[in-house]
């Protein structure tokens, strides 16, 4: 029995930067958390990752500084790298830069993003409609919005209702509102006339 908890603390161990990238990725994304096995494969793929590049970086400071590794600094550099990994990874699937160069090598079609919803908002900088179950339209900038439909809210600003004819009714006295995903059936994203929509987004 003592053999076989020693076996998994070790095993524990060597897969340890494989989870802390794995925990930094999913951080830092929209990315749902897949189950325990896949986790379990996912963090194995990422410490063999980690463990590549910690041998590289063994090689480079006993070349110039020799004999100053040990297992203290080899647990930090593992640590380390491990932060590095999961934030790199973290990095190109929020923008979608790797994925983008291989769909322009015509090696895939997909996004580095979770879902068809995220890349929406994430590539659509500009004003939306929300279209609520009660027949009701909101007019606003999305500040936030969930990163799942049907989860989470809406933070609009600039906001308006919309009457069946299109008319505007401003919130003047209105900062933001809170808009429940539940209640959205549809989203319109509207096209930008001028610079100064643009503008206000980036801010």
């Amino acid at each position: 029995m003592d053999s076989l908890n020693n076996e998994v603390i070790v095993t524990m161990q060597f897969l340890l930067p494989g989870f802390v990238s794995a925990w930094v990725f999913y951080a830092l994304t929209s990315h749902p958390k897949q189950s325990q096995f896949e986790r379990l494969i996912q963090a194995l793929i990422f410490t063999i990752i980690v463990q590549a590049f910690l041998v590289l970086t063994k090689l480079i400071i006993e070349f110039y500084f020799s004999s100053i590794w040990n297992k203290n600094l080899e647990l930090l550099s593992a640590f380390v790298l491990a932060l590095i990994l999961g934030l790199v990874l973290a990095y190109f699937s929020n923008n979608d830069k790797f994925h983008k160069l291989l769909r322009h090598l015509k090696i895939t079609k997909e996004t580095s993003y979770a879902s068809e919803w995220f890349s929406a908002f994430s590539d659509q900088v500009t004003y939306v409609v929300l279209h609520l179950d009660d027949g009701r339209r909101i007019y606003g900038w999305p500040k936030e919005w969930p990163t799942e439909p049907c989860q989470g809210h809406f933070y609009l600003q600039d906001v308006s209702w919309l009457t069946e004819t299109n008319e505007e009714i401003p919130l003047e006295t209105v900062n933001g509102i809170l808009v429940n995903g539940e209640n959205v059936s549809l989203v319109e994203f509207m096209k930008l006339d001028t610079d100064e929509n643009y503008e206000q987004k980036s801010i």
